[in-house]
């Protein structure tokens, strides 16, 4: 292999071919040409917000060639929220560093517009620039001589996908390249594949051998090109057609035939339905590992599912955590976790919070989660704060008692927290609370929709507060 020097800047002279010049001639002027006054007035029109209709009747031209002029001159119209000049400088200082998803969440804009907007700014890059004659009698003598890959991509100023690229297209192999399979070597390959070895294995024995060193790819590919495959593009044969239609004769499970086929269970599935066996298996779940659900068992999911811990109901089951939410995906049963809030709830909801009772008691009552009724309650713009928990535990029957007329004339509704005060949290507290929460919400709610404007507008604000 040659190693180049550092001084060395060209391995093989181009002299660049002369050609002929002809005379110039004039070039003809059309007269429907684009002058330089209405394209002028094209921008102005446009960057104005006036609609190609209202600018083709302005310049005295068709709206396709208006607007087939605006694609050429890379217009773009934003006419909702144009760019600003922050956007602009922290879209430069960001793009090509993030996903562009993830700044087109930040700035509140699609992922179109940014992609729109940093071509304006000159932030996307063309196309590589075509190879000339020079850089390909350079890549045609590097690979000659055998120069390593990173000091010719270097010399010549491309990179080492577009040398392979560009080496493909002109049919050339590196020096250093191996030399094609051979017979013995093909044959050694499919005598280890055979054994059971794996194709990592197989390349370093063969290495080890006095073969050439193959790469993975390379060698999988080859590999198969002789017909050999592991479960993946082999044809099928008669003996294997019979194991299958006797498997689904005899009800037998279809797992240890994929072992021993060395298919996998599409493969399996696949031919079932091209041999028409699909539906015919004796046991409706022949592909199912464990046992089959049994309606005691179903009955039992659908008594307790969501009413219990998940851990305890699946050891009762007999079964794995998987296995029992698939199982109650298919039977439509919906977890209490996400049980929607009944009217009673709600209002024991709304009686707990007046009456100083702690959300785990509540959570109790309710036969929830303390963190789903939480979430809930903090939603609806109450927080329950820290409560001392009451013995014995009140249930809901307890809770809904509560709802006696207070000196006001009633009860009050979900969310209305001018109502009796809690010995354990005051009532203004709870007032600077919800107001708090309010306040912290519509400050998320901005910060999502307009994060430089908004971060420009707390700045002021800070500013403004100092003395």
């Amino acid at each position: 292999m040659l190693d180049l020097d550092a001084t060395i800047v060209e391995l093989e002279p181009c002299p660049r071919p002369r050609t002929a010049s002809a005379p110039l001639r004039e070039i003809a002027f059309r007269a429907n040409a684009w002058t330089p006054s209405e394209i002028e007035r094209l921008v102005t029109l446009f960057r104005q917000d006036v609609s190609l209709e209202e600018i083709a009747d302005a310049i005295g031209r068709g709206r396709a060639g208006v607007a087939d002029k605006v694609a050429t001159l890379g217009l773009r119209r934003n006419s909702t929220r144009p760019w600003t000049d922050l956007e602009d400088d922290e879209l430069r200082r960001r793009y090509g560093a993030e996903a562009t998803a993830t700044l087109a969440l930040d700035f509140g804009r699609s992922c179109s517009a940014i992609y729109a907007r940093a071509g304006c700014l000159g932030l996307t890059e063309g196309n590589a620039p075509e190879w000339t004659a020079w850089e390909d009698a350079q890549l045609r003598a590097g690979y000659a001589r055998s120069v390593p890959l990173l000091q010719l991509a270097a010399l010549i100023g491309r990179p080492l996908s577009g040398l392979s690229g560009r080496a493909g297209l002109l049919g050339i192999t590196h020096a250093s390249h191996p030399p094609d399979w051979g017979q013995a070597e093909m044959a050694r390959a499919l005598d280890l594949a055979t054994e059971g070895y794996r194709y990592t294995q197989i390349i370093a024995m063969m290495a080890s051998e006095g073969f050439p060193a193959r790469t993975l790819s390379g060698f999988g590919q080859i590999i198969r090109k002789l017909g050999y495959g592991r479960g993946w593009g082999r044809a099928w044969t008669p003996d294997e057609d019979a194991l299958l239609r006797h498997a689904y004769e005899a009800a037998a499970s279809l797992t240890p035939l994929r072992a021993r086929l060395g298919r996998t269970a599409c493969s399996l599935r696949w031919r079932a339905e091209y041999l028409g066996l699909r539906g015919t298996h004796a046991n409706r779940n022949g592909w199912r590992m464990g046992p089959d659900w049994t309606e005691a068992q179903e009955a039992l999911l659908r008594e307790r599912y969501g009413k219990m811990p998940n851990d305890a109901l699946a050891a009762q089951l007999g079964r794995t955590k998987a296995a029992m939410f698939s199982r109650a995906n298919l039977l439509g049963l919906v977890h209490g976790y996400i049980r929607p809030f009944s009217a009673d709830e709600t209002r024991a909801l709304d009686l707990a919070f007046r009456h100083g009772i702690a959300i785990a008691d509540l959570a109790s009552a309710l036969d929830r989660k303390a963190c789903s009724v939480s979430k809930y309650a903090t939603n609806h713009g109450i927080r329950f704060g820290r409560r001392p928990l009451r013995t014995p535990t009140p249930t809901l029957d307890d809770i809904l008692a509560l709802d006696a007329p207070t000196e006001r004339g009633g009860g009050a509704g979900l969310g209305d927290h001018v109502i009796e005060q809690s010995p354990e949290r005051p009532h203004a507290d709870d007032q600077h609370d919800a107001r708090d929460a309010r306040r912290e919400r519509r400050t998320r709610r901005l910060g999502r929709r307009r994060p430089l404007r908004h971060e420009a507008r707390r700045q002021e604000r800070r500013l403004n507060r100092r003395p």
